[in-house]
């Protein structure tokens, strides 16, 4: 077993480390296929749209596109590989829509709540997100999950995105929490590890996309392996 960490509070990124973002994400495309009579092939469409949006992603954390300019442009591209083209009024009706029905599914990953049950017991638990401020408290609230955590940090809340130093020194000062007596898990190599690292926070990087990483980072590659730190 690998040595447990001394710590007092828990931060932990939401999407794609607690929340399955992508299954949740498919879900919601589905119905805003449905409404706006969509023709494209659903499966051929998510192949395309999932690398683009993680490339406007890093680009917003990097400040390289705006929020708006995500929400359309990762459908525009998308959309333009199948020839289709919508207006730009149109594009924001679809981006509105998806941002709407995203918080209705609320799948988590497997051992999310079983691991969060063991930890409320020993430490404070909190978030750290980059995700948009109108629908992570939604999310957490809908998937069951909101009692968990002591405090919500959000980059929109903060103006700067993960992993600039100031959105973990705000989460720590809301927590009133040390960087050496605290612990960052996220999905995130560059945002969470890096970042968290950068000021002084210990970290787990939830490698469960099976990424290539130096063995001086501790990893899981499931949510469950963390009783092997904490």
């Amino acid at each position: 077993m690998n040595k447990k960490l001394i710590v007092k509070d828990i931060f932990f990124d939401l999407d794609h480390t607690l929340w399955d973002f992508d299954k949740n994400s498919m879900l919601a495309f589905k119905r805003v296929f449905k409404k706006f009579k969509i023709t494209i092939e659903f499966d051929a469409f998510l192949k395309i749209y999932e690398p683009i949006n993680v490339e406007y992603w890093k680009k917003y954390r990097e400040d390289k596109v705006s929020k708006e300019n995500l929400r359309r442009g990762r459908l525009i591209d998308s959309f333009n590989f199948f020839d289709l083209i919508y207006t730009t009024e149109k594009i924001d009706e679809i981006a509105d829509a998806y941002i709407q029905e995203l918080p209705f599914d609320n799948h988590l990953f497997e051992g999310a709540l079983e691991i969060l049950d063991y930890l409320i017991l020993k430490y404070r638990l909190h978030i750290i997100t980059n995700g948009f401020e109108e629908v992570q408290h939604k999310k957490l609230k809908n998937s069951g999950i909101d009692h968990y955590f002591s405090t919500v940090t959000t980059s929109e809340e903060v103006g700067l995105k993960k992993p600039n130093p100031k959105v973990f020194l705000t989460a720590l000062n809301k927590a009133n929490s040390l960087p050496t007596q605290s612990v960052m898990i996220g999905d995130s190599l560059e945002a969470d590890i890096l970042g968290a690292n950068n000021i002084g926070m210990q970290t787990i990087f939830y490698n469960y996309r099976n990424e290539s990483i130096s063995k001086k980072i501790k990893s899981i590659d499931s949510l469950l392996e963390i009783k092997n730190y904490l």
